[in-house]
């Protein structure tokens, strides 16, 4: 839902009803399923499908045409609330594609704790390459704290430079 949200709040529409209806027909069998399935066509392509309720609009004003999507909504081919959904859609199963693929691969937890490392590397005073020295070994020491971020900082700048 986070890609589904981001556009929803970005084209005005009422992201709670949204979240609220994705959820409740998620468990409309009496047990929480997914909204996406993933398959292969004939060809071996991948296809993806999102099914959820959803109701969104854009504003149309008299004078310039459809507006409410992403600003000027002919330029952008949102020309009718059934784009925008299909937009809403799209977005949000790129993001359930990159959540699979974190499942798969490092796991959700690891790849957001890797994140957040190089959040406080950066608050911590890291720059450049270092950013990525820090978070790297604070996520190895299983430490990703403050604190340790500006040691770690510390001892890169300490270090002689290499040859």
């Amino acid at each position: 839902m986070n890609g589904v949200d981001a556009v929803v709040i970005a084209t005005g529409n009422d992201w709670r009803a949204i979240e609220a209806g994705a959820h409740s027909y998620a468990a409309r069998g009496g047990r929480y399923e997914s909204l996406s399935t993933w398959s292969r066509d004939p060809q071996g392509n991948l296809v993806g499908t999102l099914e959820m309720p959803m109701a969104v609009g854009i504003r149309w004003r008299c004078d310039e045409g459809p507006s409410g999507c992403t600003g000027s909504a002919q330029t952008h081919g949102c020309q009718s609330a059934s784009d925008l959904a299909s937009i809403i859609v799209s977005v949000g199963l790129a993001q359930n594609m990159a959540a699979l693929r974190a499942l798969a691969t490092e796991g959700i937890q690891r790849g957001h704790m890797s994140l957040h490392a190089r959040q406080v590397a950066i608050a911590a005073g890291a720059a450049g390459e270092a950013i990525e020295q820090v978070a790297a070994q604070m996520v190895a020491e299983k430490v990703v704290r403050i604190d340790r971020a500006e040691q770690i900082v510390k001892e890169l700048r300490a270090a002689p430079p290499k040859e």
